[in-house]
């Protein structure tokens, strides 16, 4: 068996947001000066690797990007995205027991339909790597705990109707916090439903709270799903330092929290106290995924009388807790309730704003209603961007799992798109069965295929 823990590291030093943005180049200065004057990185534990570059392809397994992939990402995106690959594949040949990618820029905020950037995130760099893994490796359940401060809405809203996912998100209040989502009704699609799980907790929560949370739900919930690989989608600010939200877990919280959880692979997402918070938390993070003493891992002001949980919030928590046991355990029999109506098609509309670029989506979801499969999805997608352009697409998802009849049904109405565009900019088909991408060009009569 591997002993080693593999480490990806790129800080990109040439991407911000903005030079006073709080996702800037300095965000990963300070860890990587800890990780080394420590001399953590030469540990026989630890084992370095190098980034790679993700290819277009391995984007378009997950996003509709518009108006095409190539203006929604810079080489650090795809440097991101790749140093994750490689730590699949280091965990995939046994070289490495587990991995923790620390990259950026994030991606957790980055849904399916890319308009362009929210929350600092183009693209989802996790999912990217979790939909390698399905088509090189053949994995099929996976396991995702995003333990951001934000919810991972990106992540939720590419495997909501993926029942072989199961999406944990335990987050500040979305009522408190951006994205404002993550509620504890948001359970998974009509054929996924239960697959998704949120938290929400109140603000303040220290690591007693959240160590609960995890003992009591996250836990048993994972045990009883099997997942075949557990990922860590690993925010860092539920930090108490954090500047972007109101959280108080610390370092230690942090490392107990992958001791026990013990990912398979994470990767790094927000987390925004750069000095303060960010050289512990990724130094605790690395100690206890390699198994080693972490106990002396702690913050210059840290006090433990400061981080004693409001008996009020216990309860709270407690409370949320057994809900969600009762919704897990009953899963199958809520969902066969809410098969919401008859007929082919499930469907949804949704308005999604993107903070960073101020793009406003308006979304119209349809998801085919199989009996043998979790059936396809076609989106119809309207970006309003700043300086009144717009931008509508057309696009058809069939998932790996998808029956060879929904195969068929859902090729032929990207077909039927292309033929009859009217009203549309592009046209896209993600076709996972046969791992073939393809995005139609409308103006330019045009149709590639994604490489």
């Amino acid at each position: 068996m591997p002993e080693k823990t593999g480490l990806v590291f790129f800080p990109a030093f040439d991407w911000a947001i903005s030079p006073t943005h709080p996702e800037r180049e300095e965000r990963l200065l300070y860890t990587k000066d800890q990780l080394f004057e420590e001399g953590i990185m030469d540990l026989p534990e630890i084992c370095e690797y190098k980034a790679r570059l993700a290819t277009f392809k391995d984007i378009a397994r997950v996003h509709f990007c518009v108006p095409e992939i190539r203006a929604q990402v810079t080489e650090a995106h795809l440097i991101a995205a790749g140093g994750t690959l490689v730590l699949a594949d280091a965990l995939m040949n046994k070289e490495i027991k587990n991995g923790f990618a620390l990259v950026r820029p994030p991606g957790h905020h980055a849904m399916r339909v890319v308009h362009g950037n929210r929350g600092f995130c183009n693209i989802n760099n996790e999912a990217i790597m979790i939909e390698y893994l399905r088509k090189k490796y053949g994995i099929r359940k996976i396991a995702i705990v995003d333990t951001d401060v934000h919810h991972g809405d990106g992540t939720q809203d590419i495997y909501y109707h993926d029942p072989d996912v199961l999406f944990i998100s335990f987050h500040q209040d979305g009522r408190t916090l951006y994205p404002g989502s993550g509620f504890t009704h948001e359970l998974g699609g009509p054929r996924a439903f239960g697959a998704t799980i949120n938290i929400p907790l109140p603000p303040g929560t220290t690591d007693e709270g959240i160590h609960y949370v995890l003992e009591e739900l996250v836990l048993p919930v994972l045990d009883d799903f099997q997942p075949e690989l557990i990922v860590n989608s690993a925010g860092q600010d539920n930090h108490y330092t954090d500047p972007l939200a109101n959280m108080r877990f610390t370092a230690q919280g942090y490392a107990r929290l992958n001791a026990r959880l013990k990912p398979d692979l994470a990767v790094l997402e927000g987390g925004y106290a750069i000095e303060s918070a960010l050289p512990y938390v990724n130094t605790g993070i690395v100690l206890a995924m390699a198994g080693l003493d972490y106990s002396y891992v702690r913050e210059p002001d840290y006090r433990k009388e400061n981080f004693i949980q409001p008996p009020e919030k216990m309860v709270y928590i407690k409370e949320l807790v057994e809900y969600l046991k009762e919704i897990w355990k009953n899963r199958t029999s809520l969902g066969q309730q809410k098969q919401f109506h008859e007929g082919d098609f499930y469907e949804q509309k949704r308005s999604i704003y993107y903070d960073t670029d101020h793009i406003r989506e308006q979304q119209w979801e349809q998801i085919r209603l199989c009996k043998t499969c979790p059936g396809y999805q076609m989106i119809t997608s309207r970006g309003m961007y700043p300086y009144g352009t717009t931008r509508t697409i057309f696009a058809v998802a069939i998932p790996w799992q998808a029956c060879l009849n929904c195969q068929e049904e859902a090729r032929g109405y990207y077909q039927e798109r292309i033929k009859n565009p009217q009203g549309l900019d592009f046209v896209y088909l993600q076709d996972k069965p046969h791992d073939i991408y393809y995005q139609f060009f409308v103006e330019k009569d045009c149709e590639i295929q994604i490489e």
